[in-house]
């Protein structure tokens, strides 16, 4: 089946009608017509998991913040506080992408958004084209760790883990990672000044820039503080807590005197796109891992990881590896459709948390958004940059920022707590 799969992705079939077809082929072979019947389960399976609800909600907040223009009012909010900062643009794009993930959960919102104002402008202060790209790049990606994270709405089912846990478990090692990037772009423009020059500022009065700060700033904080806290504390499942969320960028937008029809009407045609694209995937994977357990994939696939010998942590670094390397090639929904579950009964029979392992997986799949050849932030960086910026600078300059992923997957593999500590106390 997996060969069956490459090979059709291989000759560019869609991923979805990949898994489809070659599920429906082996199914049949197994089977005969009674497939039929275990492809109509997986429907009504997956139209009928009401978590998947808050999908279109998140992406609807995010396409609304970008719509109605909120993003340009936070870009210039923080800018002020962060100019006199060494690389002070790349650190305002990176904490532009912290406070929009945090809004939305949607990587590709949130590097369009953030790249239309912070391209433009660095280029203009003859900043690095590198460290351009691996600033945004690299900060649109926070949206998978960061919560609300639209890969954990899709995972948490998948793996029979609370997204609740999930949530609140990676909002440390996302601080985390955030803290990482920003920290490695001070240095690297305090290192080689000529990889952002510093910025002549004009001085303003502190209590204009507090009041600009506060109309432009607080607003979007308190919807996050509204949608993370009611999903992390209990009080909400995730769809309630989007609901609320997807409400309040309206209001957000009318308050701002920014909301039009045309602006609603381009959020929601955008929200039915990148839900509908999610959605396919999401069956797609369900039928072809339900078509995998079938005809006895997960057995073998168990016999022959007891077969191995490789005790826990080997068998835990195996399937991160693996996923590791599947982001080369393959979209996150689709390698954790194919992994989950498959391993994770492995996983915990292991005796680790699946929340832990969770999380780990999460920062693996981030990962992947910047590993080319099949690099998802690449390509949106791609399609919103001017032809001044070049794809060789765009791989350059994520080099750095896949290190630092990496390296907060071994602090969180050695550290288990930082991902643990919140749930557990929220538990409690």
């Amino acid at each position: 089946m997996f060969a069956c799969l490459f090979v059709m992705i291989g000759f560019g079939v869609p991923i979805a009608f990949a898994m489809m077809g070659t599920a429906v082929a082996f199914g049949y072979a197994a089977f005969g017509p009674a497939v039929a019947f275990q492809l109509v389960d997986k429907v009504g399976e997956v139209t009928t998991n009401f978590v998947f609800s808050a999908i279109v909600l998140f992406v609807f907040m995010g396409s609304m913040l970008a719509e109605a223009r909120i993003a340009e009012r936070l870009f210039s909010a923080i800018h002020v506080w962060t100019a006199k900062v060494p690389g002070g643009l790349a650190v305002t794009t990176i904490t532009m992408c912290i406070v929009f993930a945090a809004t939305s959960g949607i990587v590709g919102a949130t590097e369009a958004v953030v790249g239309l104002l912070a391209v433009p402008a660095m280029l203009k202060k003859n900043y690095n084209k590198s460290l351009i790209s691996g600033s945004i790049c690299a900060g649109g990606s926070l949206g998978t760790i960061i919560p609300p994270s639209i890969i954990v709405v899709v995972l948490g089912p998948i793996a029979n883990v609370s997204v609740g846990d999930l949530m609140a478990g990676i909002l440390f090692p996302g601080l985390l990672m955030a803290f990482f990037f920003l920290t490695y772009t001070v240095a690297i423009a305090v290192v080689k000044p000529e990889y952002a020059p510093r910025e002549h500022v004009e001085a303003t009065p502190f209590m204009e820039n507090v009041r600009m700060t506060a109309g432009a700033l607080v607003p979007p904080i308190i919807l996050i503080i509204i949608v993370l806290g009611s999903i992390i504390g209990g009080v909400a499942a995730p769809s309630e807590a989007g609901a609320a969320g997807a409400l309040g960028t309206v209001l957000l937008s009318m308050v701002y005197g920014t909301f039009t029809l045309s602006a609603l009407r381009a959020a929601v045609i955008q929200t039915v796109k990148v839900t509908a694209m999610i959605m396919i995937i999401i069956l797609a994977g369900s039928i072809f891992t339900g078509a995998f357990i079938a005809t006895g994939g997960l057995k073998m696939s168990t016999d022959i990881i007891a077969g191995l010998n490789l005790g826990p942590w080997g068998v835990l670094l195996a399937v991160l590896f693996i996923g590791f390397l599947l982001g080369f090639v393959l979209d996150w929904i689709s390698i954790a459709l194919i992994l989950l579950p498959i391993f994770v009964p492995a996983i915990t029979q292991s005796g680790f948390s699946p929340e832990w392992f969770c999380i780990l997986f999460l920062i693996t799949m981030q990962t992947s958004y910047l590993t080319p050849p099949l690099a998802p932030a690449i390509f949106y960086l791609r399609a919103i940059a001017s032809g001044e910026i070049k794809t060789t600078d765009m791989y350059v300059g994520v080099l750095p920022f896949i290190g630092l992923q990496l390296l907060t997957l071994l602090i969180v593999l050695r550290f288990p707590a930082i991902a643990l500590w919140l749930p557990e106390r929220l538990l409690n």
